[in-house]
């Protein structure tokens, strides 16, 4: 293929899967009759209304944000059209308190809970990097336990399904090749911009950067982590940003452990999955790169 490639990215939603340009998001869904719904509509992220946002370390959060609450929209969607359902999904107010408590959860989770059990777990007097230490550990654990846990339900299982056939199908176009299942099938379910991998590097981030700052009272720690989370997150998308674009052994080791975790979260799909894939891929590409399926 003579176009220049643009850069996509996809999510996996229920039943179907979401994928996105700068320009343009499409849902595709498999409805419970069999036929592939497709929902596409011109999107403009605020890095592109507002130039500023895309400085490093900034638009790491911007595109986070940016991303979390596409996803709950979609997803709403999507679950809409997987039971053939007619109304409309989050909606006013809805939208804004559903992205509000999924991220105070995540940071209760993943980021408060770790340091309180850390102060119950101290022993006596200790150096306060390695209570640091401990609390990342602590953090890591809860991250991968909690992936491990919901990767074992079935009903998970199916979305992680749609979440290799979104990777396939991007890997499919990335790699010039027409977009039909056949060619779909024989590419791996791991990519390298994957948001499990970003996720990842941030947990891993969060422990070096925490690590510098000693130990002090419960919420002045709690403080401090809440305060550096920008940080935390502008510097993990720099790095992944890196670590796709030149490749070599540092960036290598970088992405590997993020293809590693992405065995839990991504599963090979079926053909109709895959069909369901290119169909949102196919809904985002311009007029000249669209391929038959």
């Amino acid at each position: 293929m003579s176009e220049e490639k643009i850069l996509i990215g996809g999510q996996a939603v229920i039943e179907g899967v979401m994928m996105r340009n700068k320009s343009k998001v499409a849902v595709a869904v498999r409805q419970g009759e069999g036929n592939i719904v497709v929902h596409n509509k011109e999107y403009r992220s605020p890095a592109e209304r507002y130039p500023f946002l895309k400085y490093p370390l900034l638009r790491g959060v911007v595109v986070f944000i940016d991303s979390l609450i596409l996803g709950v929209q979609t997803l709403s969607l999507s679950a809409e059209q997987a039971l053939d359902e007619e109304e409309e999904g989050l909606k006013g107010w809805e939208l804004p308190l559903t992205v509000i408590v999924s991220l105070l959860a995540a940071i209760g989770l993943f980021i408060l809970l770790p340091t309180v059990l850390m102060g119950f777990l101290k022993q006596g007097t200790a150096l306060p990097l390695l209570l640091n230490l401990g609390e990342g550990a602590l953090r890591l654990s809860i991250f991968l336990g909690y992936i491990y846990i919901i990767s074992r339900w079935k009903e998970i299982g199916r979305v992680f399904e749609y979440h290799g056939a979104e990777h396939k199908a991007i890997a499919c176009y990335e790699a010039g090749e027409p977009l039909t299942v056949e060619n779909a099938r024989k590419f791996t379910t791991l990519h390298p911009r994957c948001g499990t991998s970003f996720l990842l590097v941030v947990m891993v981030t969060s422990i070096l950067l925490f690590s510098f700052f000693g130990w002090q009272g419960l919420w002045q720690r709690i403080l401090i982590r809440l305060l550096l989370l920008p940080l935390v997150a502008g510097i993990s998308y720099e790095g992944i940003k890196l670590a796709t674009r030149i490749d070599n052994k540092i960036t290598r080791i970088i992405i590997q452990p993020g293809l590693w975790l992405q065995l839990l979260t991504t599963k090979n799909p079926a053909d109709d999955q895959l069909e369901v894939a290119l169909s949102s891929l196919q809904a985002v590409l311009p007029a000249e790169q669209k391929m038959q399926s």
